[in-house]
């Protein structure tokens, strides 16, 4: 007989309502934006996720961690037990700090790494720096990406073209690349992938063709890896409120964010990150190869 006691049942929350809807206040941010400004705040895991040590022990090098999904991939994955190394450009140094204090508070050790993964030296640099520190590789995210938008193709300049390319698709080659031969049988690589992939934006350009070229790297890479018993996958979100978003789109646009997905609101970065934990957990041992869609409701694959 099911348990229906207060204590034996969780309450259960409308998904529609879990989090903030749009119309939203927030400003254009500049730069590469700030989760201190953003408006409403991002619910990166701290009030709402609870870990139950699928990660115990293991050890993560992670991209773009000082905002947004990777903030929230590195809470989430040091509140399932994972030591954590991750990367932030320098101009991101007070969001860095904010999730080092997360993953401490966690009780898991947090190595700030700043530098630009287009170079592969750097690259090459933070497997080693991630074995050096903990004495092992376990999990590879690769999530930092660049994005702009433009409403006319030729405004898209060749230097900003080429930037898009190198942080989102050449790094992820780059950092698997070094990492793979570090990594032992039950390893785990995951690659950001997003629903622009499928359904690319005209203002998007650059970025949904980085994206498209990740998801047939990350189909390539699972083939390869898998021979030495490493499992890789693809997380393909829709809309995530993160400060990307303030800083790269129409501040129009950035009010109604996520308002067309079937919840009427975009994903705070934690309904993501536990798509990146079941992934890297042993839970997800017999899938390789895959895109999971975090959409909304808009998934076309």
């Amino acid at each position: 007989m099911a348990d229906t006691t207060q204590q034996g049942t969780k309450e259960l929350h409308d998904p529609r309502e879990r989090f903030a809807k749009p119309p939203f206040p927030q400003g254009k941010q500049s730069g590469v934006g700030s989760s201190e400004q953003l408006d409403p705040k991002a619910e990166y895991g701290e009030n709402t996720y609870v870990g139950h040590g699928k990660l115990r022990g293991r050890a993560a090098l992670i991209t773009g961690a000082d905002s947004g999904i990777g903030r929230a991939v590195a809470l989430c994955f040091a509140k399932e037990g994972a030591d954590i190394l991750f990367t932030y450009l320098p101009e991101e140094q007070e969001d860095a700090d904010e999730t080092v204090r997360l993953v401490e508070a966690a009780g898991r050790r947090a190595v700030a790494h700043p530098g630009d993964i287009q170079q592969k030296q750097f690259c090459e640099e933070l497997v080693d720096a991630t074995v050096e520190e903990f004495g092992r590789l376990d999990i590879l995210v690769n999530n930092a990406a660049f994005q702009r938008t433009h409403e006319f193709l030729e405004d898209i300049e060749e230097e900003e073209f080429d930037r898009t390319f190198r942080t989102n698709v050449y790094a992820t080659f780059f950092l698997t690349q070094a990492a793979l031969p570090k990594m032992q049988p039950g390893g785990v690589i995951l690659n950001t992938c997003s629903i622009e992939s499928y359904q690319p934006d005209e203002s998007l350009v650059a970025y949904a063709a980085t994206k498209s070229s990740l998801v047939s790297l990350t189909k390539s890479f699972a083939k390869l890896a898998i021979k030495q018993g490493v499992r890789v996958n693809g997380v393909a979100p829709g809309p995530v409120w993160t400060p990307l978003i303030p800083a790269t789109m129409p501040e129009e646009e950035v009010k109604t964010f996520g308002s067309k997905t079937a919840f009427e609101r975009p994903a705070m970065p934690v309904e993501q990150a536990a798509v990146f934990v079941f992934l890297a957990s042993d839970d997800a041992s017999y899938i390789t190869g895959e895109i999971y869609g975090a959409t909304g409701g808009k998934t076309p694959f």
